[in-house]
């Protein structure tokens, strides 16, 4: 590209906007996103995320923020960070990702080039999305304009791997705009770039990535499962386990968020297309998908066994976020503990200190308390490992149950002797 770099990143969520603001401190950048109160936000020097503050926001000089698509029109570099998650029926639904296309192919020009980074299956990016671009903009593809692709990889409330120290995979439809998208990330990549060979080996690499952990805690969890039945406690296992050089530290929990309980769906969509049935990594999403069922299932035979009055039971969840110690809610499993323990009939009070209650309701009709009251609950279920909760110890978690309750610790935050179950 001879021209002068502007670059346009379109979805400011928590990969596209850190982006933005690595960029931003050497381009010309415009931070797009159609939701015009996360502009104002940002523009504010507010992130509702919690990823990056407000100094750190302004660090990207060179970066302004729109929900103008027609300010996408003096850009020729379009990195596209939109979310690709799954549907009802956990197929993939790229919806979002052709409305960003359609939206770069409105304004696309000779030479522009467009650097996909939401994660796919393999062929989506040329399959999918480039015939989008060409029929929208009347261009032709590896001709008139270029397209490249190099996964998000980014760990939501994570302060020590950020985007700039986490190597990068890039690939480009050309070998000259594989150096060209290369190039670019090196600018701001201080842990380096991998050049793939090509996108379809890019996207391939990018959702393995994912799957390989997916596979790997169903492991854990079906171990659990297995554990618990034998009255052995799976945490000391794990320990024990894990004094091998060789063995590998997974444990147990829910398994939702954007990434891992998402991108095993597209892979195996795309190997059903092609006609093979994937094994291995359907039966690792069947297991962690049924450990929210698994665990209300538990706490309601362990408060029978106590006596808890069934009738009129309560019980606190702590922890709504998919992850600890971040306020990110997307695609979270503790709603699945939630609905599991309310079709018992049970009264269930949700309390996390890291999210909005405005995206609660949104997302899932749920309206998270403010706080919870001592003696209050038959049931408490630790859910998610907030530094706020382990500081709050055994003794002050308690304190919130009623004469008697039973405190479920499903990320093992507190000492087994001090809790009533643990996954």
């Amino acid at each position: 590209m001879n021209r002068k770099i502007e670059i346009a990143v379109i979805g400011l969520g928590y990969v596209g906007l850190p982006l933005a603001v690595e960029f931003g401190k050497i381009y010309p950048v415009i931070g797009f996103d159609h939701n015009p109160v996360r502009i104002s936000e940002l523009q504010a020097g507010n992130d509702i995320t919690m990823e990056l503050t407000a100094e750190e926001l302004a660090l990207g000089q060179q970066l302004s923020f729109s929900a103008d698509a027609q300010d996408l029109g003096r850009c020729n570099v379009y990195i596209i960070t939109v979310p690709t998650p799954i549907d009802k029926n956990k197929k993939p639904d790229l919806g979002p990702l052709l409305n960003a296309s359609q939206e770069v192919g409105k304004v696309l020009q000779e030479g522009d080039v467009v650097i996909y980074e939401s994660t796919v299956y393999p062929g989506a990016t040329e399959e999918d999305c480039v015939p989008v671009l060409e029929s929208v903009s009347d261009l032709t593809f590896n001709r008139d304009f270029f397209v490249g692709y190099s996964p998000e990889r980014v760990n939501p409330g994570d302060k020590k791997h950020r985007v700039t120290t986490i190597q990068k995979v890039t690939s480009g439809s050309t070998s000259e705009t594989a150096d060209f998208v290369d190039s670019l990330y090196k600018k701001i990549i201080i842990a380096g770039t991998h050049r793939a060979s090509s996108i379809k080996v890019a996207e391939a690499a990018k959702v393995i990535e994912n799957t390989q952990r997916d596979v790997n805690i169903a492991l854990v969890n079906e171990l659990a499962l297995i554990f618990n039945r034998m009255e052995i406690d799976t945490e000391e296992v794990l320990e024990a386990a894990g004094t091998k050089w060789n063995f590998l530290p997974f444990r147990p929990g829910l398994v939702g968020g954007h990434c891992i309980g998402v991108d095993p769906y597209y892979l195996t969509h795309k190997a059903q297309e092609l006609g093979y049935h994937p094994e291995i990594i359907l039966a690792g999403r069947r297991i962690n998908d049924g450990v929210g069922s698994y665990v209300a299932a538990e706490l309601v035979k362990a408060m029978l066994k106590k006596k808890c009055p069934m009738g009129s039971a309560r019980v606190l969840i702590m922890g709504l976020s998919f992850k600890e110690n971040c306020p990110d809610i997307r695609n979270s499993k503790v709603i699945d503990i939630i609905k599991e323990l309310q079709s018992f009939g049970i009264e269930v009070d949700a309390y996390d200190p890291w999210v909005q209650r405005s995206q609660a309701e949104r997302a899932y009709g749920i309206s998270p308390i403010e706080a919870p009251a001592p003696k209050s609950y038959d049931g408490i279920v630790l859910a998610v490992g907030h530094r706020d909760f382990a500081q709050m110890g055994a003794e002050a978690i308690h304190a919130l149950g009623k004469t008697p309750h039973v405190l479920y610790d499903i990320k093992c935050l507190l000492p087994s002797d001090q809790v009533d179950l643990r996954l």
